[in-house]
């Protein structure tokens, strides 16, 4: 279904009753990429939804409107438009940052916080004009080779390396999510709303009084590392590494995601 939020048309899908759960996909995903588990969520009212500039949502010509204020400002209308008070939100990666920024800026409207392979952004100054500057070549480079060249490119970086060894018709898929995607939304993204650009919430991860789940696969050693650290800031988390898996859990060991993120919730619906 679809539903104009703030001047933006969003594709969403509802499924399931009980206990509200939105799922945020990553970068270049969409909400294909909850289809293997979403089916196990049976307790919940499963919100998926395509973010700003990805999947089938719009894709606005100004990147000012993908900053995370902007794309939280969104999913805090969607779910008024639901009429839906609170919910528990499930990121991964980009999708992660987003429910952050989320549980931060509007924390009274989060049941429980889960995070897969994901960051509160850049702690200096230096490594988020870094950052920018590198976002902006790889916005540059989508646009100029266009979205075929960019997937080749982007499912190559080290960071899917663990991805390489699924069954092939799951890299497909994956890949024809990805393809699915257009320059200007990819581009947009990374410019509004890439690590670089978005605030840092380090300074505040220990005003999170959240219930918050952290996920990473043993093998993303970047985010096994970020996920230490935020652990350590939070008040009220729990660190779960799942072995013989990289970036995307959820991709690469989809009945076991399930089961710790389900566990998480039954503990916190108690």
């Amino acid at each position: 279904m679809n539903k104009i939020i703030r001047g933006v048309n969003y594709n969403i899908e509802i499924n399931g009753e009980g206990p509200p759960l939105l799922l945020l996909h990553g970068f270049t995903g969409s909400q294909a990429t909850w289809k293997h588990v979403k089916e196990d969520f049976t307790r919940y009212k499963v919100i998926t939804v395509d973010l700003i500039g990805h999947g089938e949502t719009d894709k606005p010509a100004d990147p000012s409107r993908y900053t995370m204020e902007e794309t939280v400002a969104d999913l805090v209308q969607l779910l008024y438009e639901l009429k839906i008070e609170k919910a528990a939100i499930l990121g991964y990666s980009m999708g992660g940052r987003v429910a952050l920024s989320f549980a931060i800026l509007y924390p009274h409207k989060v049941t429980a916080l889960i995070l897969e392979s994901s960051s509160p952004g850049l702690k200096t100054i230096e490594e988020k004009k870094a950052r920018q500057m590198n976002d902006e070549q790889l916005a540059s480079f989508i646009h100029e080779k266009g979205i075929e060249a960019f997937v080749e490119k982007w499912e190559n970086i080290p960071l899917f390396h663990s991805q390489k060894s699924l069954p092939n018709d799951i890299i497909e898929e994956v890949r024809k999510e990805r393809l699915k995607n257009v320059p200007r939304g990819l581009a947009n993204s990374l410019i509004g709303m890439g690590t670089g650009m978005q605030p840092s919430w380090w300074p505040l991860l220990s005003t999170l009084n959240l219930p918050t789940l952290l996920i990473t696969g043993k093998l993303d050693t970047k985010f096994c590392q970020i996920g230490s650290e935020i652990d350590e800031q939070l008040t009220n988390s729990f660190l779960e590494r799942v072995e013989e898996v990289g970036h995307a859990i959820h991709v690469e060991k989809p009945r076991i995601f399930s089961k710790i993120v389900d566990g998480f919730l039954q503990s916190v619906h108690e």
